[in-house]
């Protein structure tokens, strides 16, 4: 189990340790503030476009397989971008590392369920599998300042690379075989079309904060963007092997579950990228105290992960998510209405009650989707809810950085983009009462 999680732990820390280091990335290399939204999202992209990819791979070929090619590109990648002589380079690198990520992510969540079939076993993995989102989210900030502080942003990288080769090393001597499926198609026009929506849409929301909302070139990108997604959903229709059968995608269960997902990465990774510009940019914080600054917001999120995994054998996963969804919408809404330049203290309840909101729904939510799917689909279910909370990260950056450079001053961006993360907030807790199960649901087999 620990060495599954360690690298899902790698993953999350890449998410969370590079946004107290772009800024300094950005001086350095040098490299604007698209170039500074795309080394950030050209992980988060690929990642959220390949993942359905990956997760077909290892339902495919056997998750324990795919998990260990994904730890090996991650460990490389995480090396060239560590030795980026520029920012072109280390945008390349960034999507490589992304592609690693999207091998990772499907086999960790199928190689618990795999290890522990039982529900309440299962849903201890799970938790502990959340706080190690949790421990990395809040390592992340503090560890990336300290870095860039001390020895340098290149050192954000270089970390990767013992924890990769434990991970590696752990895996291959302590997980068991997975099971292969060499009838499993892969189904290569669904995972062009998911690759697309993804990238087209990231893309967009990327420029439109360069180029202006009403853009030709942002319109074309947004509308491709939902033909793509279309085609994909054509696709799955009319397919005789579909990456998830339609019956599963619209059950309520894993379809709601997936869309809550990317409504709180939504809220939450764009609360702390467009935080993060903030307390650099606007109040002159250096990387180290941006870090200390996020750490309210992260830090709780290890917390509420622990707690979560023991209470939903008591109360059912439907009033945990919930209740973190209300609790995090309370947060950003707080935050949006402290004022134009409210004072640093002001802002800590806030980002606490969104960092432990968000963790607190983490593993109902997975338990939710991960239950409505049979044995057989375990990294297709994994990657379809990984996908769309990858697509919610992706946006979150894209749309805050894009409000920050739009916006007449920098307050009122960040309050505009507190205020759509609270929305999504209560979006996601209202879809939780309709489908999320009040009592852990039983695997279907």
């Amino acid at each position: 189990m620990l060495a599954v999680c360690a690298g899902y732990f790698m993953v999350i820390l890449d998410v969370t340790v590079i946004n107290v280091a772009v800024p300094v990335v950005g001086r350095e290399l040098p490299a604007s503030l698209t170039g500074i939204q795309w080394i950030t999202d050209g992980y988060t992209l690929v990642l959220a476009g390949f993942l359905l990819t990956g997760g077909a791979l290892g339902d495919r070929l056997g998750n324990r397989r795919v998990f260990c090619w994904g730890v090996a590109v991650f460990t490389v990648s995480s090396a060239a971008c560590a030795l980026a002589p520029g920012a072109a380079f280390l945008v390349a690198a960034r999507l490589v590392e992304g592609l690693g990520a999207a091998l990772i992510v499907p086999g960790s969540l199928a190689l618990l369920q795999q290890a522990y079939p039982e529900p309440d076993m299962r849903s201890r993995a799970f938790g502990l599998w959340g706080s190690m989102a949790g421990i990395a989210a809040s390592a992340g900030p503090l560890l990336g300042g300290l870095l860039v502080s001390t020895v340098g942003w290149r050192w954000v990288f270089l970390v990767n690379l013992p924890v990769g080769a434990a991970c590696l090393a752990l895996t291959l001597r302590h997980v068991a075989r997975s099971p292969r499926r060499a009838d499993r198609a892969l189904d290569w026009p669904a995972q062009v079309a998911v690759v697309a929506a993804v990238a087209l849409l990231t893309a967009a929301l990327n420029e439109a904060g360069r180029r202006g909302w009403s853009d030709p070139a942002v319109l074309a990108g947004a509308g491709l963007a939902v033909l793509a997604a279309a085609a994909f959903a054509l696709r799955e229709r009319l397919a005789r092997a579909p990456v998830l059968p339609l019956a599963l995608l619209r059950s309520r269960a894993m379809g709601g579950g997936a869309v809550i997902g990317l409504l709180f990465n939504f809220g939450f990774y764009g609360m702390v990228f467009t935080a993060s510009l903030e307390f650099q940019h606007q109040r002159g914080y250096s990387a180290l105290g941006t870090g200390l600054a996020l750490f309210p917001a992260v830090a709780m999120t290890m917390f509420a992960s622990v707690l979560s995994g023991r209470l939903t054998r008591r109360t059912g996963d439907r009033p945990l998510v919930v209740s973190g969804m209300l609790l995090a919408a309370l947060g950003l809404a707080g935050w949006a209405a402290a004022g134009a330049e409210p004072g640093y203290a002001l802002l800590v309840a806030p980002m606490m009650a969104a960092g432990f909101g968000t963790s607190f729904a983490l593993t109902g939510s997975t338990a939710t989707v991960m239950g409505a799917a049979p044995p057989a689909y375990s990294g297709g279910a994994s990657a379809l809810f990984n996908t769309t909370r990858q697509v919610g990260s992706a946006t979150g950056v894209a749309l805050g950085g894009s409000l920050l450079a739009s916006a007449a001053n920098y307050g009122t961006g960040i309050r505009t983009s507190m205020g759509i993360g609270a929305v999504a907030y209560l979006a996601a807790a209202a879809l939780a009462w309709w489908c999320v199960p009040g009592r852990a649901a039983a695997p279907q087999s």
